[in-house]
């Protein structure tokens, strides 16, 4: 039996986004173990029947001290434990677990890059950031190596720096949703209208953008709309602070509902989804949700969220950075019905076109099974 590691930075994040993937793995025969940090999450995947072991990593600073750790961790656990594939979700993973597979001859390795954060947001490539291109570079450079983008714009940073080639590539938009589990839901007929955000709570998300929008929109429509912002706080340095949030929302006109186990039965309930990320996303979980529940999405023309939104198809784009055009396209679907329903129907038209989590496992399976022959 091929031996299977798969790498990612927390243990609520494999859940979130890779479970299915590592569930099939199984199922095809490889024996799947999860590297991941634990934020206590752990015990779920073990009940799922998983080895896990946890991972040293901090998965948003950038400590040398701290990176280095994590790249004799991964050296050492390679080394020992001789697998025969290693899958690295994530910017950190492939830049350290790259590295350390390289070393130790790992034979497969899958590179997923799920988002390129904040540090490739600037126009011009900083010096940190052409260093980790570099060292990328360094550890791709070899056969058995396949990198997995879901934009784009991600995938031409990359062949621009020569950090990958194009043989190497391969394609998933998004980490996929089930289909049958998010099914399309029409939108609540009585009562206020819901207007949901569902991510953490990172300044570059958008979040104190929505807020300001909401505001523009309090003397005309407080009563009848209500601000459903869901999501967790973060260490993370540009991460909003529980003091903003508490002086910032109501609880009845905009309500901060904090991390949620139950987001499907949210978008349920809700009418548009608001996400105006400028941060530089792979193609975000948020927003396939809402799709495969047949909501409407306003968010920004921005990497990884035009990949989910046609413009004036099954929702809006607009520029990062402006809460006043943000409110003037809410408005225009608190005010019209039927464009919302019209909307989020070609929202779940596109997801069942382009974000089944079948075709993202059919890829992940293909990519091992060409990798451990």
């Amino acid at each position: 039996m091929k031996k299977l590691f798969m790498v990612v930075n927390e243990d609520r994040f494999f859940l979130s986004h890779r479970k299915p993937i590592a569930l099939a793995a199984r199922e095809a025969g490889y024996d799947t173990v999860i590297i991941t940090k634990e934020t206590g999450h752990l015990q779920e995947i073990e009940k799922l029947g998983f080895k896990v072991i946890n991972l040293p990593i901090n998965p948003t600073g950038m400590n040398l001290w701290e990176d280095m750790r994590t790249l004799k961790f991964l050296i050492g656990l390679y080394q020992n434990e001789k697998p025969d594939i290693v899958h690295h979700v994530g910017l950190k993973n492939i830049l350290w677990g790259g590295i350390a597979a390289k070393l130790t001859r790992i034979k497969g390795v899958v590179n997923a890059v799920s988002g390129l954060g904040g540090l490739f947001n600037k126009e011009k490539l900083s010096m940190t950031t052409r260093g980790i291109l570099s060292a990328m570079k360094f550890s791709n450079h070899r056969s058995g190596v396949k990198v997995i983008f879901q934009n784009n714009d991600d995938q031409d940073i990359f062949l621009a720096n020569n950090v990958v080639r194009p043989e190497q590539i391969e394609f998933t938009k998004g980490s996929g949703i089930n289909l049958e589990e998010y099914s399309y839901v029409d939108e609540p007929t009585d009562g206020t209208i819901n207007i949901i955000f569902t991510a953490r709570m990172v300044k570059e998300k958008g979040i104190i953008d929505l807020i300001e929008a909401a505001k523009i929109l309090r003397t005309q429509y407080e009563g009848n709309i209500k601000f459903l912002l869901c999501g967790r706080l973060t260490p993370n340095k540009s991460g909003i602070t529980e003091e903003y949030l508490h002086k910032h929302c109501d609880g009845k006109y905009i309500c901060w509902l904090g991390e949620r186990n139950d987001v499907k039965q949210l978008l349920e309930k809700s009418h548009i989804m608001a996400f105006p990320s400028y941060y530089r996303e792979g193609v975000p979980k948020s927003l396939i949700e809402a799709s495969a529940i047949g909501r409407p999405i306003i968010t920004c023309d921005s990497v990884g969220c035009r990949d989910v939104v046609d413009d004036g198809i099954n929702g809006f784009l607009i520029k990062p950075k402006n809460p006043q055009i943000l409110a003037d396209k809410l408005e225009i679907l608190i005010n019209d019905k039927a464009l919302r329903r019209k909307m989020g129907e070609k929202a779940r038209e596109k997801a069942e076109h382009e974000f089944s989590i079948q075709t993202v496992i059919d890829t992940h399976l293909k990519i091992y099974n060409q990798l451990s022959k």
